[in-house]
């Protein structure tokens, strides 16, 4: 086969304590997942369907990598989440079977320009711009299920410049983990090397050029993002 121009290179995030990478092949996101959360966002977290949303692979970002403060938007926010990454892929998978799906977990931030999201959302239009842009997943180290088994609580918190903004715990989902991923499959095909961004807690806020963010979750340690000065 030959290509017009070189095609991109394959987006890849760390496996905990090797030298291997992950292969990236779509990312969904979960939205409104933790019911304060929910709330500060101005809506009712009654037990509805759950919503999706979409980064491309190539948003993924190491932790440690310093991201620059993203064009087009004065509301930079960061919001801490738990990463799941399918190893083995299906379609209308039961809940019952959906953990045997899942290779490993990880710590993300779903970096947001949430003035861009909220007139999108104000207008009913796609979130795209205020999330899916470049450089928006940071996602640490994936460790193996069979390391850590399969994460249903335990603390998920973020800090910017060692201040706590988010502090809750990862059985305060509304949609658990089985539950997501057996959602998902009922209309996407899943796939190895998708991950899913389950969603973010309460107390998300603004980044500005030289914080320093810091997700945890217990359990998968932490990952760290330096905010640069704002782009052109």
């Amino acid at each position: 086969m030959t290509y017009v121009f070189p095609p991109a290179p394959q987006a890849t995030i760390a496996v905990e304590g090797t030298d291997e990478r992950l292969p990236v092949r779509r990312i969904f996101c979960v939205g409104r997942n933790y019911a304060a959360h929910a709330r500060e966002m101005g809506k009712d977290p009654d037990r509805d369907p759950p919503f999706f949303f979409t980064k491309p692979a190539d948003a993924v970002v190491d932790s440690g990598e310093t991201v620059a403060y993203p064009p087009e938007t004065e509301n930079f926010h960061y919001e801490a989440e738990l990463v799941v990454a399918i190893g083995t892929g299906g379609k209308n998978i039961t809940e019952a079977d959906s953990l045997s799906h899942v290779w490993g977990y990880a710590v993300g931030n779903d970096l947001t320009r949430r003035d861009l999201q909220l007139k999108a959302r104000e207008q009913g239009r796609p979130w795209d711009w205020g999330k899916a842009f470049d450089r928006s997943a940071v996602i640490g180290p994936v460790f193996p299920v069979a390391k850590v088994g399969h994460p249903s609580s335990g603390a998920i918190t973020l800090t910017v410049n060692g201040d706590v903004k988010q502090d809750a715990d990862l059985n305060e989902l509304i949609w658990s983990v089985p539950e997501i991923i057996s959602i998902l499959s009922h209309s996407i095909a899943l796939a190895p090397g998708d991950l899913i961004m389950t969603g973010t807690p309460a107390g998300v806020g603004p980044l500005v050029s030289g914080d320093v963010c810091v997700v945890s979750i217990e359990g998968l340690g932490s990952i760290e993002t330096p905010i640069g000065p704002k782009e052109d």
